[in-house]
């Protein structure tokens, strides 16, 4: 009834949530925060997940009816979308014999609060899935989800999008000069492999390449992780499970631009194959790297894949993503990606992407003048791992992937470092998926997309939009 409804929402006191129940728990009334700061995105995104996570009654058949403002709907989906992760091996759920489901609607509020058009819900649908293919690989334990099988899930991907990828992998990675990939994963029993998924359309006016680190487990190598800091390393591959799960959703929903999805795959294993410290790799770029440190993996099998980006597939625009640095979560916290880049437009870009899609990023410093000395290595280009580590080392890290295409290169390159926002305690969230799709929304043709892109056409008046696209479609 009417009374009851009002009650229950005048006990809410949202600091920052709050929930009541109603009906004997049959129903939840759940409050997110009136206000949130400049640095969190206006969906509240984070609140969204734990709510629905924590206050969701139980059943077979359930239903969220989220009340927002049109330009919070995509945010709010993906955050629905993270509290409903796939993957399980509990023996209860394999005895189950009736399907949950979870019906999710939109009440628009506020100003464009009209119906949500079928072609929204569509978007809406290609991108929770997305953020659930992401999640459902970075929780897959490494005894299931090894470089063979995350071939396999790039090449179901593939085939749903009737694109065939370039995989190179094992001794042709070392043949064809991708000493960092192949130095990092040649000690494990599966091997490694670089993948690559290409959209390319017609009329299509810039490359784009997405680059992402796939470590499918990372015990450090021969510098190997504790008995404490190693549990959590299946998730070494949130980088490149983003990237396929984003791909997916935004060749789906329609990509005017050439796009290429770059997985660089390895198992950061213990043999006799392993590299060592003291060994020098040469690197696709053609730079030497000293080794001093095997548990700096991620960076040396990006640094191959940008290169490869640069080099073989023309990109204009280079974004790599990966679980880089556990020094990221100190930067910018467990919420904030951190983003690292050579171009000012694009770091400003990253955050209005991350408010507009709930996948939060914050800006690193971008110095390499003061900053990369600390490669210095007496026998080659460089070393892997920083002199001292008290100097920003986040930032460092994404430096040297960027030395692999030169801090000279003229085409943008954006770092983003995701080692703390992929996960969420024990579940992973996805992270990323809906980064990429908000940030290169104005690519999209899906009107929603290009609605939460932070580099479209809003706010441009038409002629400068012809303008654009008489001389090229850009992103900035």
């Amino acid at each position: 009834s009417p009374q009851i409804w009002q009650s229950a929402l005048s006990t809410l006191n949202p600091n920052p949530t709050d929930s009541c129940p109603l009906y004997l728990n049959y129903a939840t009334v759940a409050a997110l925060p009136s206000r949130v700061s400049r640095h969190n995105s206006p969906s509240a995104a984070q609140f969204i997940t734990r709510l629905v996570r924590n206050c969701l009654p139980g059943g077979v058949n359930r239903c969220i009816v989220m009340v927002c403002e049109r330009s919070e709907v995509f945010a709010s989906a993906c955050a629905l979308a993270r509290a409903f992760p796939l993957f399980t091996h509990r023996s209860s759920a394999s005895r189950r014999t009736e399907k949950k489901t979870v019906t999710i609607e939109f009440f628009l509020v506020g100003q464009n609060n009209g119906p949500i058009e079928v072609a929204t819900l569509k978007s809406l649908a290609s991108a929770t899935e997305g953020v659930r293919l992401a999640a459902r690989i970075v929780d897959t334990p490494c005894n299931e989800m090894n470089t063979d099988n995350f071939l396999e899930e790039i090449k179901k991907v593939g085939k749903d999008l009737g694109i065939t990828p370039t995989i190179i992998r094992d001794e042709e990675l070392k043949e064809r000069g991708f000493g960092g990939i192949y130095g990092v994963g040649k000690a494990a029993l599966h091997p490694p492999a670089l993948a690559v998924l290409s959209h390319t359309p017609d009329g299509a006016t810039q490359t784009i390449a997405w680059v992402g680190k796939g470590i499918v487990y990372d015990t450090g190598g021969l510098s190997i992780k504790g008995k404490t800091t190693m549990p959590g390393m299946k998730r070494d591959c949130g980088g490149a499970a983003a990237i396929l799960g984003a791909f997916k959703a935004t060749v789906k929903q329609g990509f005017k631009d050439n796009l290429h999805a770059v997985f660089c795959l390895a198992e950061n294993a213990v043999g006799p194959h392993a590299t060592r410290p003291d060994d020098i790799h040469v690197l696709y770029s053609g730079k030497t790297v000293e080794i001093n440190n095997t548990d700096a993996e991620g960076r040396l099998i990006l640094a191959d894949g940008v290169a490869y980006a640069c080099k073989d597939l023309g990109a204009d625009i280079i974004l790599d993503m990966a679980t880089l640095t556990g020094a990221q979560g100190i930067a910018t916290g467990k919420y904030h990606a951190a983003v690292l880049t050579n171009n000012e437009e694009w770091e400003k870009a990253c955050v209005k992407a991350g408010r507009n899609c709930g996948d939060l990023v914050h800006p690193l410093v971008y110095c390499p003048e003061l900053h990369f000395s600390e490669f210095t290595s007496a026998v080659a280009d460089m070393k892997n791992s920083v002199a001292d580590r008290d100097n920003t080392p986040s930032s460092c890290a994404g430096l040297f992937i960027a030395s692999h295409i030169g801090f000279d290169w003229p085409g943008v390159w954006v770092h983003i470092d995701i080692a703390a926002p992929v996960h969420a305690g024990e579940r992973a969230t996805g992270y990323g998926v809906a980064l990429l799709l908000s940030l290169f929304g104005g690519a999209s043709e899906d009107p929603l997309l290009n609605m939460v892109s932070p580099l479209g056409c809003n706010g441009d008046s038409p002629t400068e939009d012809m303008e654009r696209d008489s001389k090229r479609r850009r992103l900035v």
